[in-house]
């Protein structure tokens, strides 16, 4: 049971900086009157401050004014700050107690005397999580709370609504609004389970188009890993054949026929030397002995006195000194020739030599023009043979490449996926039970309830005196006839409004207490005041009374009529003072 215990006031409305504490667990009916002392009192009820207390327990709660006054406007407009409101309450043996409060702003959650929140921000004054949870532990929203407990002229009768703040209300009091509200956490994780869903089809995506592009990478590397084996493989292949093709000559007997090509034209060299230097030394030998032959005829001569130039006989001295100079000469020239004999004989044993050779030998043939040429094939045979283990250990450059991006691609893989969209296949087919109208668990949960909110609306009508007929389809939506006749909410008079819409609160508190728990208050604001004749109100009385008698509830009823003092067991007393309201609490002696 929720249990609404009291709730205190300072500067709320027209309390002022006094606080005022107003309990409201005392069991009875009670009446609350207003005596506005500020007009001279005698009767004058208007304007005191009775629906101040309405106001603050519904500020106290939700945090909202009960009619559409804004929160500023709540603060006393004479002090303008220090606003604050306290209500306490238990349920489920627990004690709660919310304090709120503007200029400064303030909001307070303590559960068992331990602060649940406090909350300083200006803009607000609240938290709005903890006001969930405090909305959730009321078990009403302030919408249906305006229904239940707080009555007041001011809030917009249920007939009155649009259809779908009616559907909203009636959901919320048979317990579809849990559906509704199952219904909101499975669209929020359909959201979900569709965003997770986007985004693995874009975690695939990116997998793919990066396999793609790897796979990409990966065939270019094949295309140059082939390129680069074939030309390896192409100049392994050149490089072979230009070692076979230079292996056809055996470059030692090359070389060695270079040597003897070069001993051979030397021989050769050395013939035609001899055999011009033979020429040259014959002639010259020819010339000495020529010279020694005429020098020894020129001495024959000189030694018998014969003049060698011109014949005469000659006996002088002069005779002599031709003679000598003749054997000088003779002497000279036989050295010369002999020196020339020697050479020549030299020369000719040479010539022979180089002959005897040359006619044993033929002249070597050879591939290259020269021994560099040759040297230089034995040079790039070597050069060749370490090119050719160079390539043939060289490792292709892009495979370890290709290795390793391969080792990058990511399998693709559905699993989760398919689990997504499993999942949100199933939340969407649960969103349907919850919200489509053929539903069957909405359709159990409507015909469970809509026949007791029937049940009980016709009966409190009836007590009310009011002929009409009010039913509730399975549609949610409401039939109203009289006599057979269909009607609408407009078609009502003032007082059969007000009958309609106390009736239709009463049943929807029984619902509401039939399905959820049961509150201890109920607040009747000014409406047993609107239009109601003597058999509505009494009626309304005999209900109310009855309410506090069989379920032990307390029931403020705010009126200015004074004939209900003698129906009630208490009576408070909302004093207007010096622009100031204060409450105090007379009891009726029981009749």
């Amino acid at each position: 049971m929720l249990t609404i215990k009291h709730v205190t006031m300072r500067n709320f409305l027209s309390c002022g900086n006094v606080s005022q504490t107003v309990e409201l667990n005392k069991n009875g009916l009670t009446l609350v009157l207003g005596e506005n002392l500020d007009l001279g009192g005698n009767g004058s009820r208007n304007g005191v401050g009775k629906s101040t207390i309405l106001q603050a327990i519904s500020y106290g709660l939700y945090g909202q004014s009960l009619t559409n006054i804004k929160i500023n406007n709540l603060i006393n407009n004479i002090n303008q700050k220090n606003m604050m409101v306290s209500i306490e309450f238990s349920k489920d043996g627990h004690q709660y107690r919310i304090e709120r409060g503007r200029k400064p702003n303030f909001f307070r959650y303590i559960v068992d005397n331990k602060n649940v929140d406090e909350s300083t921000d200006e803009a607000q004054g609240e938290n709005r999580e903890t006001q969930k949870e405090i909305d959730s532990l009321l078990g009403m929203s302030y919408g249906l709370f305006k229904h239940i407990v707080a009555l007041n002229t001011y809030t917009e009768p249920f007939l009155d609504m649009g259809a779908a703040k009616q559907r909203e209300i009636i959901e919320e009091l048979l317990g579809i609004t849990q559906l509704s509200q199952k219904a909101e956490n499975l669209k929020e994780l359909i959201r979900t389970t569709k965003t997770n869903i986007e985004q693995e089809e874009f975690r695939i995506r990116t997998i793919k188009q990066s396999n793609e592009r790897i796979r990409g990478h990966i065939e270019d590397l094949i295309r140059k890993s082939q390129a680069w084996d074939d030309k390896q493989q192409t100049l392994i292949n050149e490089i072979v054949l230009s070692i076979s093709e230079l292996e056809k000559l055996d470059i030692d007997a090359e070389l060695q026929s270079h040597r003897d090509k070069e001993l051979y034209s030397q021989l050769s060299q050395s013939k035609v030397t001899l055999l011009r230097d033979l020429t040259t030394k014959t002639r010259h030998f020819q010339q000495h002995s020529a010279r020694l032959q005429t020098a020894l005829a020129n001495y024959d001569r000189a030694v018998n006195h014969e003049c060698p130039t011109c014949g005469q006989e000659i006996h002088d001295s002069e005779h002599e000194n031709i003679r000598k100079t003749l054997e000088l000469e003779i002497i000279e020239l036989d050295s010369q020739v002999n020196t020339e004999q020697q050479e020549l004989d030299i020369c000719k044993t040479q010539l022979a030599e180089i002959e005897d050779v040359l006619s044993t030998t033929t002249k070597p043939a050879t591939m290259y023009k020269n021994i560099e040429e040759a040297l230089n094939h034995r040079s790039t045979l070597d050069a060749l043979y370490k090119e050719l283990a160079k390539e043939q250990a060289a490792v292709n450059p892009y495979s370890d490449q290709n290795i390793s991006l391969q080792d990058t691609m990511q399998e693709v893989t559905y699993d989760e996926l398919n689990k997504l969209v499993r999942s949100r296949d199933h939340q969407e087919f649960l969103l349907k039970l919850l919200t489509s109208k053929e539903s069957f668990i909405r359709k159990r949960i409507i015909d469970q309830n809509l026949s007791y909110l029937n049940l009980r609306l016709n009966e409190y009508l009836d007590k009310l005196g009011l002929p009409h007929k009010v039913k509730f389809i399975n549609d949610l939506s409401v039939e109203i006839s009289l006599l057979g006749q269909d009607l609408d909410f407009g078609n009502f008079s003032r007082g059969e409004r007000t009958r309609l819409i106390l009736a239709l609160s009463w049943a929807f508190r029984d619902i509401f207490e039939n399905t959820s728990h049961a509150i201890n208050l109920v607040f009747v604001d000014e409406l047993l005041d609107n239009g109601m004749d003597a058999q509505g109100l009494e009626g309304s009385v005999g209900i109310l009374k009855k309410m506090e008698r069989e379920r032990a509830k307390n029931i403020f009823v705010i009126s200015h009529r004074e004939e209900l003092i003698t129906r009630v067991s208490a009576v408070l007393t909302v004093l207007k003072e010096n622009s100031f309201s204060s409450f105090s609490w007379d009891y009726v002696p029981a009749v």
